[in-house]
């Protein structure tokens, strides 16, 4: 029996203003509950506008997006912490605005930085931490919010690919251990191998998916493995096809 759908889109089209060119056009995807999805594709194709739809940062033009709980948390590229507090008050603040008791704050946020491995850095500032600790600070707060579905826009983007690594492990635990629904985000196909249960490539001008892969989950998903590489040299031949063909 499959699992209850999270998100759903249909017949999803978006274009910024009446004249202007689609960026998306008739998108249709389901995405059952505590699925972990990559989506995948060139720069410009589409992938973060499809995520804040389904954020509800941004209103498509056509079509319908229902996310079952109602709402998602976002993780971006950048951390976006507020420098002056220290790494739990920025996870409380989080607690602060799901509406959390002040005499609860405190404990909830050691145990969300326990979860991502950074509880012995809760009283540092941002400025004290390196990149990947500042993701998962931020990935702490993002948990915070209590959402069953989590988007996150390229957010190891900006490390080195060896901090990249350990956070690809960090997040498959979490994400196995809190059950959430995670849509990811990246422009990494070796990423997008490591990680996902799905991998969705889009096309460009105008967006739409055109190619899905299932990922067995007892495959060897190392980053390094043989099972990841040949999965990404796959996808990179398709993507490949669809860059030359928008190129065209």
């Amino acid at each position: 029996m499959n699992a209850p759908a999270a998100i759903r889109i249909e017949s999803l089209g978006k274009r910024f203003g009446p004249t202007a060119p689609l960026v998306l056009d008739d998108i249709n995807l389901t995405i059952e509950a505590g699925q972990f999805v990559c989506l995948l594709g060139a720069s410009g194709c589409g992938k973060s506008t499809l995520l804040d739809i389904i954020a509800g940062l941004e209103r498509p033009t056509t079509g319908t997006v229902t996310v079952d709980s109602g709402n998602a948390a976002v993780m971006f590229q950048e951390s976006a912490l507020f420098p002056w507090l220290t790494a739990s008050h920025n996870v409380e603040l989080a607690l602060k605005l799901r509406g959390v008791p002040r005499q609860r704050r405190r404990g909830d946020a050691l145990e969300l930085l326990d979860l991502v491995n950074l509880a012995d850095a809760a009283h540092k500032r941002p400025h004290e931490l390196s990149g990947g600790m500042r993701q998962r600070v931020a990935l702490a707060r993002s948990l915070a919010q209590d959402r069953k579905v989590l988007l996150m826009d390229e957010p190891f983007a900006a490390l080195d690919a060896i901090t990249r690594d350990l956070l690809h492990d960090e997040l498959e635990r979490v994400w196995r251990e809190t059950g959430r629904t995670i849509v990811f985000v990246t422009h990494n196909v070796r990423e997008a191998a490591r990680l996902g249960q799905r991998v969705l490539l889009m096309s460009s001008r105008p967006g739409r998916i055109v190619n899905e892969w299932h990922i067995d989950d007892r495959a060897d998903r190392r980053i390094e493995s043989t099972d990841v590489a040949r999965l990404g040299d796959e996808i990179t031949t398709q993507l490949r096809q669809e860059i030359r063909r928008n190129a065209a």
